[in-house]
């Protein structure tokens, strides 16, 4: 059998919901090709309302922002990640990037590098123990909010230069010099980082 993915993101750029009526028809025409959809899925509610709609889900950003997104899908529960399990992840992730790129300079700043694109979605998370409405939605800013905890408060900064201070605590102080833009730009409020600050 083939099958397709289809994205309905075009121009939107994330500020209106995916259209799981339009996937859905999209499902209908191919058949009997296999169609996966993706879009907006951020809690196990939201896959099972995707189901409806199409073969299969694929999940892009809700993954970014909640690596756990799959256990909370197979359990269909929400989870409340502390900032202590959030920056477990980080070390493990600190410590796989230097394991494939090295721990020379090079190997260092490609793991920050892509620590801080990945940090650019992972701030957006907001603890299920803060949230006043579950479940949270993947097309919403989070709100500022003070943390359960100083790291918490620094995890959900969307301020990029906060990203950077946090992958100090894992790569070490950043050069003076040191610039860091988002790809995805959107994502971040203050869009270009210069030194530590």
């Amino acid at each position: 059998k083939q099958w397709y993915q289809r994205r309905v993101r075009g121009q939107q750029r994330y500020t209106r919901m995916a259209d799981w009526e339009y996937i859905n028809k999209c499902k209908e025409a191919a058949d009997p090709v296999i169609l996966f959809g993706n879009g907006d899925i951020l809690s196990y509610e939201d896959y099972n309302q995707a189901q409806k709609f199409t073969d299969s889900v694929m999940i892009g950003r809700g993954a970014l922002i909640k690596p756990w997104i799959f256990k909370e899908i197979k359990e269909q529960k929400h989870m409340d990640m502390s900032s202590s399990e959030r920056i477990e992840m980080l070390k493990k992730f600190t410590r796989y990037g230097l394991e494939h790129w090295g721990t020379d300079t090079s190997g260092v700043e490609k793991t920050r590098r892509f620590m801080l694109e990945w940090m650019s979605f992972l701030y957006r998370y907001i603890p299920v123990g803060v949230l006043e409405v579950l479940p949270q939605k993947i097309n919403e800013r989070p709100p500022y909010y003070h943390g359960r905890d100083e790291m918490e408060t620094l995890m959900c900064s969307g301020n990029c230069r906060d990203w950077v201070k946090l992958s100090e605590l894992f790569l070490g102080k950043v050069p003076d010099d040191y610039n860091f833009i988002p790809k995805h730009a959107a994502n971040s409020y203050s869009k270009v980082v210069s030194g530590s600050a």
